[in-house]
């Protein structure tokens, strides 16, 4: 038995495959599309590691893990006191409760390079938004790139579903100013808020920052800052009194 088409319905079939094709190609294009997690792996259990170092200003509180390699255990000043959670070092020269483990370093630096690679080659959905001055701005969930500095002046939010990924794509420095807050509204996590910064991050002194750094360099918190995230540094990591909590959070039930 044939199934006749009539010409008439012959010459939509065009027009709907058409159609279909087109929606297919406007959300494989969809910039946001590129706004998904960063997978931090190893890395993702720590709280703050660097390549070079930790040093601080007492007394500052840790909550996660801390580690620094390849550099040797002497160069992670930080108390044991300080640390809710483990500290590990590549030797035995660290703090007399840190965890010799050269090999699980090894491992998480390598994730946090990864990391920070996969974040500085998302595509973006927003350049040079506010010329570098995110302060007094709210951000929906996207991909943002800049090639200056980045400053957070006055207060900044984050809006969006405990779901929804922003990747902060900086070429030069990130700076926060002094007081100033990143605050989260609609049910968006700071675990996934990601800082790339290809410069220096510099927190200022009473601020509230909120967010994953991986940072090429240094990352300095200036007095009483306090951080729910993580601190990856591809060089040193600075404290001077601050409260640093890792963002192990979840969805608010309805």
């Amino acid at each position: 038995m044939k199934i006749l088409i009539s010409n008439a319905k012959k010459s939509l079939l065009p027009l709907i495959i058409a159609s279909l094709f087109a929606g297919n190609a406007m959300a494989k294009g969809s910039g946001a599309a590129s706004a998904y997690a960063v997978e931090l792996g190893a890395a993702g259990t720590f709280t703050i590691l660097s390549k070079s170092g930790i040093t601080d200003v007492k007394t500052s509180a840790i909550t996660g893990n801390v580690g620094t390699s390849p550099i040797t255990g002497a160069a992670l000043l930080i108390s044991c006191p300080e640390v809710t959670g483990t500290i590990f070092t590549v030797d035995a020269n660290g703090p007399l409760c840190a965890v010799n483990s050269a090999y699980d370093l090894g491992v998480a630096v390598g994730d946090m390079e990864t990391a920070y690679n996969d974040a500085a080659r998302r595509p973006a959905d927003s350049t040079e938004l506010g010329a570098g001055e995110i302060g007094g701005l709210t951000l929906v969930p996207g991909v943002y790139k800049w090639s200056t500095n980045v400053n957070i002046s006055t207060d900044v939010t984050f809006k969006g579903t405990s779901n929804d990924v922003w990747i902060m794509q900086v070429s030069g420095n990130l700076n926060q100013a002094n007081s100033t807050r990143v605050t989260l509204a609609g049910g968006a996590l700071a675990k996934n808020i990601f800082w790339q910064v290809a410069g220096q991050t510099a927190l200022g002194t009473d601020a509230f920052f909120k967010g994953i750094v991986l940072s090429k360099t240094l990352i300095s918190l200036n007095t009483h800052t306090e951080v729910k995230g993580r601190l990856f540094s591809g060089t040193a990591v600075t404290l001077q009194k601050n409260t640093v909590t890792a963002p192990v959070e979840f969805p608010v039930r309805p």
